[in-house]
């Protein structure tokens, strides 16, 4: 695609709070993908921003990735220019959980603070490991409290099912979102958590809409990969493709993916993405990046619209391959199965 780059869709989270449509994903700035250059990674955050993707998302357990966001702002600031929206989360170490109190809530969030270097967090996104530890509601309260302080902004979970989600918003807390993995290979927030949003305005923020790099261009024809993978994500990722109903089926949905691409004159990637944008209930697509080398070919996915062709192309290879079953992180949360077992539990010490 040549020409401008299109205009960068936005969505409100709140009245007050509205971020771009394409957020930019921060694990892969964590260092479990490869070496990551500091100060070009910083730079290049000007070049998103400066693109119209002013929002970013962190995590205090992704290493060094806060400090970075709020190195880069603290310049922005000092320079007299916009800051970018950080969306960070909150994640308690698995064993931790049975003694979280207020205090452990309040310790976090202030390194938060002090790394990101602000005085108030625009998204805190809350997560819990294990639904039988049950102080997730509380927890959330503890957040909510801070809210109240002036500390947080805004709430959202990560990787929470309906029926929690739900348990947590009829508690009083005001989550404004859910971070969910959702992809053409993982469709499990469509079948009750996409509901959320009309019902109680938990919009959702979709991680893996790329499978770590599965689901693009470089993959098409390939044979499938063996042991060892090169990253997480792909260890991750591949696993989906498994359950999503094995390699041959994954070539499948990227040669109609490609033959959709081809047809709008984009790349691969931008039609999984615009596909995820496109379902109910979600208000933005979590792309990683480490640095802005394709930025251009990330922007192309507000220059089209998936049409009925399109569709009836896809659907086809999603009836026939439904993928994971269950709800939304149901099967990460099996420390002893697959996906479980890939998982790092305790990264929050402090």
């Amino acid at each position: 695609m040549s020409g401008p780059n299109p205009v960068v869709e936005t969505a409100a989270l709140a009245p007050d709070y509205r971020i771009a449509r394409v957020i930019r994903g921060g694990w892969q700035l964590a260092g479990d993908h490869g070496p990551v250059e500091r100060e070009r990674a910083i730079a290049d955050m000007a070049v998103f921003l400066d693109a119209g993707m002013n929002t970013v998302d962190g995590a205090d357990i992704y290493t060094g990735v806060e400090d970075m966001y709020g190195a880069f702002n603290q310049a922005r600031t000092d320079a007299g220019l916009p800051r970018m929206q950080v969306h960070t989360k909150f994640v308690p170490d698995f064993c931790d959980l049975a003694t979280v109190d207020a205090a452990y809530v309040r310790r976090i969030i202030t390194r938060s603070l002090q790394r990101l270097r602000t005085d108030r967090l625009d998204l805190v996104q809350f997560h819990w490991w294990d639904y039988g530890v049950p102080r997730y509601v509380e927890t959330a309260l503890a957040l909510h409290a801070l809210q109240k302080e002036g500390l947080i902004a805004h709430i959202g979970g990560t990787n929470f099912d309906t029926a929690r989600a739900l348990e947590i918003t009829k508690a009083g807390v005001p989550l404004v979102s859910m971070q969910t993995q959702y992809s053409l290979l993982d469709r499990r927030p469509a079948h009750r958590l996409a509901a959320l949003a009309g019902s109680h305005g938990v919009q959702l923020l979709c991680y893996g809409t790329l499978a770590g790099g599965f689901l693009t261009g470089h993959w098409l024809g390939q044979p499938e990969p063996q042991a060892p993978l090169s990253n997480r994500s792909l260890v991750k990722y591949k696993l989906i493709i498994d359950e999503f109903g094995g390699w041959a089926a994954f070539q499948s949905l990227l040669q109609a993916l490609q033959t959709i691409a081809l047809r709008h004159g984009v790349s691969l990637a931008s039609v999984a993405v615009r596909w995820v944008l496109e379902q109910p209930g979600v208000a933005a697509a979590i792309v990683g990046a480490r640095y802005a080398d394709r930025l251009a070919s990330t922007l192309q996915v507000f220059g089209f619209r998936l049409d009925a062709q399109d569709y009836a192309l896809l659907q086809p290879i999603l009836d026939a391959c439904p993928g994971p079953d269950g709800e939304p992180y149901s099967l990460e949360r099996d420390k002893k199965g697959p996906h479980g077992r890939i998982m790092k539990y305790d990264l929050n010490k402090t």
